[in-house]
Formats: structure tokens, sequence, C-alpha cells
């Protein structure tokens, strides 16, 4: 079965709206970055040879394009240089370099001066599987942060990726938001627009409270949500797209109804949306949190996404099992 086909119903109200089609969030956001470089001259791309941009859409862009090889180190020094220019640059590359590589600068150059510098990683989390650990990112949330004055953000489709462009015109300081690579099913029609720092309720109960963060994730608490209802049990769907600013207010006061957090996403369990969870909850209010992602292993198979986030069990049916065992409903069953 699809994770298309696993992803919830609309409600009740927007039954007669059509879903939008899948779409890669790395191309949502290429297209509304194209459409964005004629109307303002601070924008600039500056590219790593990740074939994301087409020659006729780079030789439209102009000057206000710049592909620097694979060079991602350099890529943020040059990208820090023009912000602190009166630019602002949109920068290009696959999220396990921009995290790992190319960190040093990303800290001292970019952060430390709290320049305009948007990191556009793709290839987030497993979305790379076929070409192996160099190449997915699942520790790249908890390095990004860690950094002071970083807002750190997951679309959960390619709306929220073309929003997230246009939201971080007006942002002062770095943005570091994490992309796929293949087209992903999109939220539910009616949806409202993300805004960077405010968690989405995309369904409310009171049993549960799923929280995730990222395309599959999401879907797969939709998913969850939809079967548990099927059982007498209701569960809040929080989508957590920005990390930080943390929206903890949002977090505790759905916390608050239930006593129950089960947190979905992919990245290693440390350091992620399961730990800026854990911390929020910690510090503001008693609640039961158990989180899902990638063990504490490097993957260990070769294969594309969804085969890979179903090995690992990051998939609807562990969610709905996660629920049932933290409330008693499957008997002789343990937790996680």
């Amino acid at each position: 079965m699809s994770w298309s086909a696993l992803a919830t119903p609309p409600p009740q109200e927007t039954l007669l709206a059509a879903p939008a089609p899948p779409e890669a969030t790395r191309t949502a956001y290429r297209d509304r970055l194209l459409e964005l470089l004629p109307t303002d001259p601070r924008l600039i791309c500056l590219d790593t040879d990740t074939g994301l941009f087409g020659p006729d859409q780079t030789a439209a862009a102009g000057a206000q394009y710049l592909d620097l090889g694979i060079a991602e180190h350099n890529l943020m020094g040059i990208a820090a240089g023009l912000a602190a220019s009166g630019r602002m640059p949109f920068v290009n590359t696959m999220a396990a370099f921009a995290a790992t590589r190319a960190l040093e600068a990303v800290k001292i150059d970019v952060a430390y001066n709290a320049l305009p510098v948007r990191i556009m990683a793709t290839h987030g989390g497993l979305a790379a599987g076929h070409l192996g650990p160099t190449h997915q990112a699942l520790e790249d949330l908890a390095v990004m942060r860690a950094l002071p004055g970083m807002t750190v953000v997951v679309p959960a489709d390619a709306a929220q990726a073309a929003a997230f462009v246009d939201r971080s015109l007006d942002l002062p300081g770095p943005l570091y938001v994490r992309l796929g690579r293949k087209p992903t099913p999109a939220l539910p029609p009616g949806t409202p627009p993300p805004a960077l720092g405010r968690a989405q309720t995309l369904r409310r109960g009171r049993d549960a409270v799923l929280a995730a963060c990222g395309p599959y994730p999401v879907q797969a608490c939709l998913a969850a949500a939809e079967e548990l209802a099927g059982e007498g049990v209701e569960c809040t769907v929080l989508n957590l797209h920005t990390l930080r600013p943390f929206d903890t207010a949002a977090l505790v006061e759905a916390a608050d109804h239930s006593g129950l957090v089960v947190t979905v996403e992919e990245h290693w369990r440390s350091g992620g949306l399961g730990g800026a969870v854990a911390e929020a909850l910690a510090e503001a209010a008693p609640a039961r949190v158990l989180r899902i992602g990638m063990p504490d292993t490097f993957v260990d198979t070769v294969g594309g996404h969804e085969h890979l986030l179903a090995h690992y069990g990051i998939t609807p049916a562990r969610v709905a099992d996660t629920v049932r065992r933290a409330l008693g409903l499957a008997p002789g069953a343990t937790t996680d």
C-alpha cells in the first residue's frame, strides 16, 4: 500500500476539494525562488552542482544564480560575505553536507554573525537512501537547532516549502530548511498556510498527541489517527514544522489534555523533534513522551526512501501500535 493511500481523509467540510498532487518540496522551493528572483535584487541563488536548476532556468536568472561546484564549506563562506554586503543568499546543497561538511562555516561565518543566509538542504533524512549513509542526513536537525539564532524548518509538503520561501524574506537571521528529494503527498485540503514558529493542529483528540515534522512522519500520524479513531481513540495531530523557535505553548496546551505525546520523525531519536519535545515538556508540563525515529545506528541496508522508512518502523502502523500499547489497549504488550 502506498503512503498516499494511507493518508487521512480530508475533514468533512472539505470532502469536495481535490487533494493536491504529490510534489517534491525541493521542486516547490526551486519554482518559488525562480519566481521571486526577478522581483527582489537582494536575492541570489548559490548552487553546488545539485542539478536542481536546469540550463534555461540558470540562464534566465542571470547574475542571480551562481554554481560553485562541490564546495560546500566555501559555499557558506561566500554566502556569508554576500549577506554581509546586503544580499540574501539561498544556498543549495544536500542536507548531509550542509550539516556536517560545511558546519564550521555555518557556525562561525553565518550563525555567529546572524546573517540572513537561507540554507536550502535537499535529500533530508532518508531521501538519499539509495546512496548510503554518506548521503543520508539523520543528524542535521540536531546540529542546526543547536546553533544560536538559527531558524530550523521542515516543511510537511510542497506548498509549505514554497510558503516558507516567502516567509523567509522578512527573517533577519539565518534559516535552515530541510527538503526532500522525490514527490511526497500533500497535506489535507484546507490546511492553512504555515507560519514560522507556530505549530499546526491538523486534528484534535483527547487521548494522545501525535507530534511530527516532515512529509512522511506527518502523513503517518494522520493515517494512524484515522485508524485509531475507528477504535474510539481520538488523537491530536501536531505538525511541528519549526524546530527552532519551538512552539512550546501549543505543545503544552495539547499535552495538558492527554498526558501522552508520541513523536514521529525521520531523524535519529536524539536531538531532533523528539528531543525538542522532551526538553519542552520536561520544563513546562509533565507528560509521557514516546519517540519514534531512527534507532541509534547507521542505515544497514540499501533501498529507496519509503523502503527504508518501512524497514525502520517509521510507519502509520507503528504509530498506532505505540499509542495502543501506551494506553493499555494491547494486552500483554510492553511499550517502546
